[in-house]
């Protein structure tokens, strides 16, 4: 009989897993299908994004398993996120990201030590999530030109906006719940 209960309390629990694991990949398609720059542009960020994550992948210390570097492109400007283990790493990381054909300007925002855990990056997921999610439920908030990266709780905004309407994304992410800060990195059209 205790079988029997674990089993289907377990069985509650993975339908709660599922049902946000969907609804991060609702938000995401959802995204995509609204970004309303021409398919040029995504196509030149999502390459930049793909040769950088390959060049880190290929180098043998910022590909090692104690580093651990996201990289996020949104109108060729790049983000660094994540964590490396030594300093020389973190500005390695940024020359390759500067150099890399198509980019405009790097952000590196890579902390020195250790990577973050499975929970924490977990976490970091669905803070994303609940953002973006907010931001779609938001009337007048054109969320299609916004990207939204989460890291260590750590919310950093991207995209092409008004001054405006960078205002009511941040109000937006600073009320989510395990947000720890908000950086803005927007180009603004105003």
């Amino acid at each position: 009989m205790k079988n029997l209960l674990a089993i289907i309390l377990l069985s509650f629990s993975l339908q709660g897993c599922i049902f946000v694991a969907g609804a991060a990949a609702g938000a995401a398609c959802v995204g995509a299908v609204y970004d309303h720059r021409k398919i040029e542009q995504i196509m030149q960020d999502q390459t930049i994004t793909n040769q950088l994550s390959d060049k880190y992948k290929k180098d043998s210390e910022l590909g090692s398993d104690d580093d651990h570097i996201d990289v996020t492109t949104f109108n060729q400007v790049v983000l660094l996120t994540g964590q490396t283990t030594d300093a020389d790493l973190r500005t390695r990381a940024e020359n390759m990201a500067r150099s890399t054909d198509g980019v405009k300007r790097v952000y590196n925002q890579i902390a020195v030590k250790g990577p973050t855990s499975s929970l924490t990056r977990a976490s970091d997921t669905w803070i994303t999530t609940k953002i973006k999610t907010q931001m779609l439920a938001t009337n007048g908030l054109k969320s299609s030109t916004i990207k939204v990266v989460t890291e260590n709780g750590t919310v950093y905004l991207m995209g092409i906006v008004s001054h405006e309407q960078a205002d009511i994304a941040v109000d937006i992410a600073r009320q989510v719940s395990g947000v720890q800060r908000v950086v803005k990195i927007f180009q603004y059209r105003d």
